[in-house]
């Protein structure tokens, strides 16, 4: 695989998704398919690269920092096929020496000489779907793994990748707190560098959300996700993994590059059956989707040279919109003025001293305060809130130091109601020359 190394250009990354699965789990709303008899996969790659053939004649050079292979299950493909996509994504645009090449793999997929096929296909990076390290518990998410072979797939990992994460879920039905502290100890020690821990949702159009709409499936109310997410916080920065965004923790400088990338709104593209992109054309940043059944998105690549449902131009508000719902994930929170460079929309100042009045959003740099202090159940940052405002008040503008970058984020209980902060903050969005 060719490399060129060109650290000063903007990072851009390319998203491959593989549609294919061995079996569909119960909570999974990604789009995953099934083929019992297989896939055509010299087909599959001949389409891979003539859609990443389509994008970069639309949108031009760049220089590929991040690469990411999701799914679907991309460790049930071949090495080789990895390698292909990887070799013409160089050929197209260039990979930068030190980018970042995650793939995802659950453990029933992993084998040794299969994981060191990835590895010299390019591949440094790996993202084991874990989940649970109960195995009663796997078999209740649809899982087709032992906790046995998820950690002999982690040992794999460690010795095959620069770096490897898991994920896991929690908030499970009828999972407690003990119950939950006592699994995420075990999960730590065998962490690497990176973690992702995930609150069990009830996606719409899956089998959990029929069983839960059934009252088959009880998950754990508000408040208990809640004291099963403090936990979270408090075991991991014990560990010395801090919360870089709402379900992932990592060490300095361990943190997914691939995905800030996505929550810092910078420019990738979506390759393969079922992909989103944000790309950007001619000064245009644009929305990207393509046709998500496989077969239906090889007829399409085959047939127009791309499997692209949408290519649409975002407007200004929206940009700003997906913006702040993608950097309030983050402990960094959004830089206000990069708000205004790409998006030229500002936000309404009494909103957010508003927002920040009831502990849900903070200055990230305010006062000195380090990340993630300040939240509703600390009486101190709350009689901080109080003192900005007054006894009773709110703030007309934020109070904020004038020599620190005006660089806003939710505190923990606005990250519980994130969808809800960004509502509020996009009701008061104005054009930033008005």
């Amino acid at each position: 695989m060719r490399e060129v190394s060109i650290k000063s250009e903007p990072a851009f990354g390319v998203y491959v998704h593989w549609p294919f699965c061995a079996q569909k789990c119960p909570y999974c709303d990604f789009n995953s398919h099934v083929r019992f008899g297989g896939w055509d996969e010299a087909r599959f790659l001949a389409a891979y690269k003539r859609e990443i053939d389509w994008v970069a004649d639309f949108i031009g050079a760049r220089s590929v920092t991040s690469i990411f292979f999701g799914g679907g299950t991309p460790s049930l493909m071949k090495p080789a096929t990895t390698a292909a996509i990887l070799d013409h994504i160089s050929k197209r645009w260039g990979i930068t020496a030190d980018a970042e090449i995650t793939l995802e793999a659950n453990p029933n997929s992993v084998e040794a000489a299969r994981f060191r096929g990835f590895r010299a296909a390019g591949v440094n990076r790996a993202s084991i779907g874990v989940q649970s390290l109960r195995d009663d518990e796997l078999r209740k998410l649809g899982r087709i793994h032992t906790v046995a072979e998820a950690k002999a797939a982690l040992d794999i990992a460690r010795s095959t990748f620069d770096r490897f994460s898991f994920d896991l879920i929690y908030a499970r039905p009828k999972q407690t707190a003990d119950a939950w502290r006592v699994e995420l100890a075990e999960a730590l020690a065998l962490a690497g560098d990176h973690l992702s821990l995930y609150q069990l949702t009830i996606e719409p159009d899956t089998a959990y959300a029929a069983l839960h709409a059934a009252g088959k499936l009880v998950v754990p109310d508000d408040e208990s996700a809640r004291v099963l997410y403090e936990i979270t916080d408090e075991l991991t920065a014990t560990h010395g993994l801090t919360a870089y965004e709402v379900s992932n923790y990592a060490r300095a400088g361990a943190e997914s590059r691939h995905n800030l990338l996505y929550w810092r709104y910078g420019e990738y593209a979506g390759i393969g059956p079922g992909a989103h992109g944000r790309i950007v054309a001619g000064g245009t940043r644009r929305a990207t989707a393509t046709e998500r059944n496989p077969e239906a998105w090889a007829d399409r690549v085959e047939a127009a040279g791309n499997g692209f449902m949408e290519v649409a131009e975002l407007t200004l508000a929206e940009q700003a919109d997906e913006m702040l719902l993608m950097g309030l994930r983050l402990s960094e929170g959004v830089d206000l003025d990069h708000l205004v460079a790409l998006g030229r929309m500002r936000l309404d100042p009494h909103i957010i001293a508003e927002l920040v009045a009831l502990g849900l959003l903070e200055w990230a740099e305010f006062a000195g305060i380090p990340a993630n202090s300040l939240s509703a159940s600390d009486p101190d940052a709350a009689d901080l809130i109080r003192a900005c405002a007054g006894p009773g008040l709110v703030p007309e503008t934020p109070v904020v130091p004038a020599d620190v970058p005006r660089r806003l984020r939710a505190t923990r209980p606005g990250r519980l109601v994130l969808n809800a902060v960004v509502a509020k903050l996009s009701d008061g969005l104005v054009p930033a020359a008005a």
